[in-house]
Formats: structure tokens, sequence, C-alpha cells
């Protein structure tokens, strides 16, 4: 016979998420969610983690659930444990990414009266979540300890089991409502949630008895169709010869290969892609800051050719500043986005915002239509093209550098990877470079911080069937050492790690470079190596501080397979940021 909780607030929720069929679940040591934890290591449905350190543990589920495109679920204890969630549940809110957070809590009337781990969990994600509950506390479980304590409200001080059974119903009935709610959100609107269950002891005992539940419906998506006025939508897309089409960050196959091959084949789109659109085609503009670096600079020279009447876009977060910058000083008369859940105003122009699958829109859009003669493509192509094959004979005299790293890795990766990207420097210079069309590419950037980049390639690492390989800096890395303190890390997984002793990036930001401040506040120099970390947690190691070493041990690196991992590139501090400032700088004097 299965096992469950004695609780019955506990119980509710260990059945409700196999019911809503979410079968991942990263557990937190501690001891007030132990009636969530017995209940989730006990049934056969779950695949359990442990992790003990909550901000790793939030990040190492958020690269499960980006995998799965299935909410996976996060227990932890009460008190601080459960701040430590925050920055995986902040990059899960931008990102559409479904987490359930489940944090067990002190009784209400435990909260503030100065006992230890006890905080104000209530509400505490709010601004960034999907849903959450307001759940009631059990009645019927120690019920003489309630009613024994002069500050609890939750129970009359007099009531007899009658009483106490009624208002338990009571509760059962709403918090089971709520629960399912709040599940339903998380896949529905793929976000965070949060259901937090106080609970008073004993918290260890467990029984056979099942309580009845209601019957609920799991809603796998939400509704969308085509508006009502699409015809002319269809119409001024269709007149307009000067159009780009932006694509942010998607997951790989999210608009069919046919549909992207539509908007390429149309001679009035221009469409833009990074690495983490994962999208490919032969007349896309792939190298966004390949571009916009030489034209920003350029003294008005292509503007008038490039900017564009209308622009749509597709997708997430778009990494280049350029692009941005470029768009709010060229502002197009119309920006359309077209996404089922939000759209953000990044270009100061959004004029309408279609909540609908960028497939649906594309399949209407171009249903039935012979697209109209036009040179703009042709035009912006050309610019391309030529800042790109200028910037070839830069790149063939580089010497050993983060730029120089970044288009050997490009070149010499395998097929059939995955790459998780790191922030700031990493996923910028992975963005110059033609990398194997059938590499996956995946980074945090919801909010693009340095947090989490490590344990959400480990929680990625355990859904992917391909290889997984992260790319990071030394700042990224070494910030989440502990995403590296998991049991469950595959033998086949692999981290580049590029180290420049610093935060490359502030050097090319503008700033007072080299002076005692910068090196201690900005840049934060230091001479820390990934060799004893390695060791620390059991993975392989080695290293390049040139060229030929790289050359020589990354595909040795590549093929080790034994253990996962590490391969520490030192590049030098001084040399990086003026060697991808002259890459541009060249780019536009030569073009």
């Amino acid at each position: 016979m299965p096992k469950y909780p004695t609780i019955p607030l506990a119980q509710t929720v260990v059945r409700l998420c196999e019911h809503y069929e979410i079968d991942r679940i990263v557990i937190c040591a501690g001891s007030r969610n132990a009636p969530l934890t017995n209940g989730f290591v006990s049934q056969k449905h779950f695949k359990t983690y442990s992790v003990v350190d909550e901000r790793a543990a939030g990040f190492f589920a958020l690269g499960m659930a980006q995998q799965l495109k299935n909410p996976v679920a996060l227990v932890c204890t009460s008190g601080s444990a459960l701040l430590n969630f925050y920055p995986a549940i902040a990059e899960a809110y931008y990102s559409d990414i479904p987490l359930i957070v489940i944090s067990a809590d002190r009784m209400p009337h435990r909260i503030d009266i100065g006992d230890g781990q006890t905080i104000r969990q209530t509400g505490v994600f709010e601004p960034h979540l999907e849903a959450t509950a307001d759940l009631k506390p059990d009645v019927i479980h120690a019920s003489d300890t309630l009613l024994e304590n002069p500050m609890q409200k939750v129970l009359p001080h007099d009531a007899n089991q009658k009483l106490i059974e009624q208002i338990q119903q009571q509760h059962q009935e709403h918090n089971e409502k709520e629960i399912s709610r709040v599940l339903n959100q998380a896949i529905i609107r793929r976000g965070p949630v949060h259901l937090n269950i106080p609970m008073e002891e004993p918290l260890y005992e467990m029984t056979d008895k099942l309580l009845p539940l209601q019957k609920f419906t799991r809603h796998n998506s939400m509704s969308v169709q085509i508006p009502n006025n699409f015809e002319h939508t269809k119409n001024t897309w269709h007149n307009a010869s000067k159009k780009w089409v932006i694509i942010g960050q998607l997951a790989p196959d999210e608009i069919p290969q046919e549909l992207i091959n539509k908007l390429c084949d149309d001679p009035s789109v221009v469409v833009f892609t990074e690495t983490t659109s994962n999208c490919t085609h032969g007349n896309l503009i792939n190298s966004i800051d390949t571009l916009m670096a030489p034209v920003e600079s350029s003294d008005g020279r292509f503007e008038a050719q490039m900017a564009p009447e209308l622009l749509l876009t597709f997708g997430g977060m778009v990494v280049s500043k350029k692009i941005k910058f470029f768009l709010r000083n060229y502002r197009p008369e119309k920006h359309w986005h077209v996404d089922t859940k939000k759209a953000y105003n990044t270009y100061y122009c959004l004029d309408h915002h279609y909540e609908m699958t960028p497939q649906l829109f594309l399949d209407e859009m171009y249903s039935g239509i012979e697209v109209q003669p036009s040179h703009f493509q042709n035009q912006v192509l050309k610019i391309f093209n030529s800042f790109k094959t200028v910037g070839k004979e830069y790149l063939a005299k580089l010497p050993f550098s983060d730029l120089a790293v970044f288009q050997f890795i490009s070149q010499k990766l395998p097929s059939q990877q995955q790459v998780q990207l790191a922030n700031s420097s990493s996923i910028r210079y992975a963005q110059l470079f033609d990398w194997p069309q059938d590499t996956a590419f995946y980074c945090n950037r919801g909010t693009s911080g340095i947090d989490g980049s490590t344990a959400t390639a480990v929680g990625a690492a355990q859904i992917s069937r391909r290889p997984v390989v992260l790319i990071t800096g030394d700042l990224s890395f070494f910030y989440d050492i502990n995403g590296l303190w998991n049991d469950a890390i595959p033998k086949n997984f692999k981290i580049v790690l590029i180290n420049n002793q610093g935060g490359g990036i502030f050097r090319i930001l503008p700033g007072k470079k080299d002076t005692p401040e910068y090196d201690r506040y900005f840049e934060t120099i230091h001479e820390r190596s990934a060799k004893h970390i390695a060791k620390a947690f059991n993975l392989g190691y080695t290293s390049a501080a040139s060229m030929l070493g790289l050359k020589i041990k990354f595909s040795r690196f590549l093929n080790s397979n034994e253990k996962p991992q590490i391969l520490e590139i030192q590049t030098p501090r001084k040399l990086n940021d003026s060697i991808l400032l002259d890459y541009f700088k060249w780019m536009r004097a030569k073009a």
C-alpha cells in the first residue's frame, strides 16, 4: 500500500501533484518539510532529487522544466531557505518556465513571536508569480496542541470534535480548489507558482488512509484563435515593402522550418535571429552585432536603406543592445509582437500584441498569398555580408583571446550538442559566429543574471537526450559553484570555462580601466582556478592557456566521458576587450 503524510494538507499537495502529472521533485533538506519530503519520496510516480543549496536547487529545477516544458516542483523547509529560491523564480517568470514552489511553514500563530526560522512566507514572491494560494491550516491534525495554544485563532478554544471536523471539511474543500487552481496556472501560464503549506507537529507520521479528493481537470494550454480583423493585418503586412522580423529566445523547433523558410523567402522581409532563437536559414541575419556595430558608427550611411516600416517580433528576450538602440532611434511605424502571453514595448513603438502562437500567426499570414517583389531584403543582406566578409579577414589573424576561443569552439564543436550559455560575455561572444546548424542553444535570458548558469545546465542535462556543454565565464562559474553540489550530474556533462581573471565585460563597457577602484569593484580581478573545485566535486579537469594547447586538448576533453569534465581556458585579461572592439572598428573601416 502507498504511504502518505497524515497531515491532510501535505497529503493533498502530494496527491494533486500526481494527478496533474508533475513527476520531477527537487527537495531541499529540512525538518518542517518532512511530511512533503516523505510523501513525494514514497510514491513511485515521482522522481526525486536532493539538493542542499536552495538557490542551486531552484536553478536545477528550472533547467529540467526548461527542457520538459512541464512544471517541476521545488520543496523546502520554513524560514530563510525559501528566500534562496527567488533568483530562479524571477528567471522562470521572465522566461516562461513552469516551476511549482512548495514551502513548508509554521502555523500562522507561530509567525512573528520570536521562534527560529519563522518569516512571513505568504506572498513573498508575489510580483513574480503566475499564481499563489492562501491555504488554510489543518485543524484535525494535532487538535489538542492547537486548542492549548493561547495565540491560535483557527479554532474556538472551546471547540468540540464535531466543530473541529466541520471546520476541517471547510478548510479541506478550500485547499483542494486552491491547490488545483495554482497547479493548473503553472501549466497553462508557463510560469512559477507558490504553495505555502502551514503544518503543526508531529511531522513524520505516515498513513495508508487516503483522503477523499474532489475531481479536477488538467488544462494544458491557453486557448488561442485568429482575431476577427486579421485580414486587415494581413493586408497591412503584405503591402509594406520594408519589414523586419526579430526572433528572440525560442526553444528548438518552436517555429516550424517551413514557416521560417516563408519569412526568409519574402524579399520584403529581413529576419534577425540570435543563437538562442534556434532558427536557421541562409537568408537570416544571425549575427546581429556584426551588422549593427559597424552601422551605429557609420554617420548615417546605412540607416535610410535599412530602417523598417513595420517590425514583427516573436520569442523572448533579445541579447543585442545595438539593435535595440537602432530601433529606438529609427522607430518603425508599427511594431507587432506575437505571443500567447505577453508583449514588451522593447523598442518604444509597440502597436499591437497578437495573442497567438507564432506558428498560427505565420500560417495565416502566408496562407494563399503571393509575396510582392521588393529589393529590401537583398539591400540589407548585402550590407550585412559585406561586413561579415571583411570581418573574416580580421578573424583569420586573431591572437589568442576570448574572441579567438569562441571562434575555435564554434568551428570544432561536434554536431547534435546542446549548449547552455552563461550570461554577460559568454552569450555575447557566441552571437558573433556561425555554429553547427543542429546545435540547440539555451541561456537564462529572462533576468540575464550570472547566478545559476551551472545549476541550470546540470538540470537541463538530466532531461536532454543530447550531450550538454556549458560555456561559461569565470565569474559566472565561481558564483555558482554549488550548482556542482549534485549527485545527479551526467558523466558526459561538459563545462568550458573561459577564465579571463575577472568580469571581462566591464572592460568593454565605458569606464576608467586599470585603476585600483575599477579593478576591485567592477572587473573584480582574481587569480582563482577551477582545478581544486573539480577535485572537490569529482570532475575531470584540464586546462589550456594558448591556442596550441586548446587545439591539443579540446577533442580529448569532449571524448572523456568517464566523469563530468571541466576545460579551463586562461585568456589574456588586458587584451580581450581591445581585440573585440578592434574587430568592430575593422569592419566599419574596411567595408
